[in-house]
């Protein structure tokens, strides 16, 4: 069963109390997933339902009018990027791109690439191009969520070449410390805010390929890549739509320090939630995907109600949907993939027929390569040898580029 709402659906997961530990491991029992790391205590504090939507309700008390809104609006900005210690924002290095290996597929073509976020420090990917027409087309980054290997998952293969197939050009790349991403550990302290920044420069990495339209530029993501997608709608503007996947909740912020082990949601200054945070995107294209059997049940009922609010302060809700899978648990699955092509079609212009068969329905197949040929860094391909070793590097040199220091 599916329930439209608005104009009116992976591997990731978060553990709610009492031992941090214990709730990780029956999480994973329950919902079948596999975290490619310890999760580690939150600094964030954690909240009941009944707590999130008495939160959100307050959170709707402060503002009434668009002028209003937005001051509230610009201060969660400052409060998460101060909260992920991004603030200032560090200085752009060259992205001395890495492209390699192009295979040619059904309808699109895939490379491994890497480059550097920081001097020494590289994001790892795949990059997914249509293997007809000239664009310039439309930039879509999919981060992915906790698993083993999950950037290489046929789930993440799936949707990246389908909307390669569409006419988009597609990133599809590591969280920190999984994957090819092996400079620091994913239990790094600083890994929320290394992440923040790989994905602000993956949309620099983006913008900067010929044939890509810097004016079309989109995220979608799951669980942990759901936090990254609507984390990053909140704090770059050059995003033009956002569809976070099985994430956004009022009272469950992510159960891995990649997520919430940094004062993003709280401080002195500012109190935010996921639901809020995500509404910062308006009035641009919003489609947020929720299902039944995880932290996004109530989404119809509590965070999509105040994500509409936001939005009506713009005249903007036919830009904004959710669609709902209340018989479905916490995946990128086949049918919250549909929800997410219908959307970007309808707003980047892709082309849906090219995923479609004669009635209709989405066709997926011969999307899928083996995960070795997908590897960034190999004997013959290795990490330069310049690469920074450790996250005591990785931070020292974000330190230095926040002072303007970028070499």
């Amino acid at each position: 069963m599916r329930i439209l709402l608005g104009h009116t659906n992976m591997k990731s997961y978060g553990c709610p109390p009492f031992s941090i530990w214990f709730f990780s491991i029956l999480t994973v029992v329950v919902m079948g997933f596999a975290a490619s790391g310890a999760t580690l205590p939150m600094k964030e504090p954690r909240m009941t339902e009944k707590q999130g939507r008495e939160k959100l309700a307050q959170y709707a008390g402060t503002w009434q009018t668009r002028e209003e809104w937005e001051q509230r609006a610009r201060n969660i900005r400052a409060g998460i990027l101060q909260g992920a210690n991004l603030s200032p924002l560090p200085a752009r290095c060259d992205l001395k791109p890495i492209i390699w290996g192009k295979r040619a597929c059904k309808g699109y073509t895939v490379e491994n690439v890497a480059f550097e976020s920081l001097p020494g420090f590289f994001v790892t990917g795949n990059l997914y191009r249509p293997a007809q027409g000239n664009g310039p087309f439309p930039g879509v980054l999919c981060p992915h969520g906790h698993g083993n290997f999950p950037r290489v998952a046929a789930y993440t293969q799936t949707r990246s070449a389908a909307l390669a197939r569409m006419g988009a050009v597609v990133l599809a790349y590591d969280m920190v410390g999984m994957g090819d991403s092996t400079q620091t550990p994913h239990t790094d302290p600083n890994v929320l805010t290394f992440q923040l920044w790989d994905s602000i420069r993956a949309l620099d990495f983006l913008a900067s390929l010929m044939n890509v339209d810097p004016g079309r530029l989109a995220c979608t993501g799951e669980s942990g890549g759901g936090t990254q997608t609507f984390m990053l709608a909140a704090v770059d503007d050059r995003l033009a739509l956002s569809v976070p996947v099985v994430m956004v909740s009022a009272h469950f912020f992510g159960g891995c320090q990649c997520e919430s082990g940094l004062p993003i949601h709280h401080s002195d200054r500012h109190d935010t939630d996921n639901a809020e945070m995500t509404a910062l995107f308006a009035p641009k294209p919003l489609l947020v995907i929720s299902d039944g059997k995880d932290w996004t049940r109530n989404v119809p009922k509590v965070e999509f109600p105040y994500i509409q609010s936001v939005y009506k302060l713009y005249g903007a809700l036919d830009q904004v949907e959710n669609t709902h899978l209340p018989d479905e648990g916490h995946d990128y699955g086949p049918s919250k993939r549909e929800a997410m092509y219908r959307f970007m079609a309808k707003h980047l212009q892709l082309n849906l027929k090219a995923v479609e068969t004669a009635d209709g329905k989405i066709d997926e197949s011969d999307t899928t390569l083996d995960p070795a040929a997908l590897a960034v860094f190999t004997p013959e391909h290795p990490r330069p040898a310049y690469a920074l070793k450790d996250g005591t590097e990785v931070l020292n040199a974000l330190k230095s580029a926040q002072k303007g220091l970028s070499q």
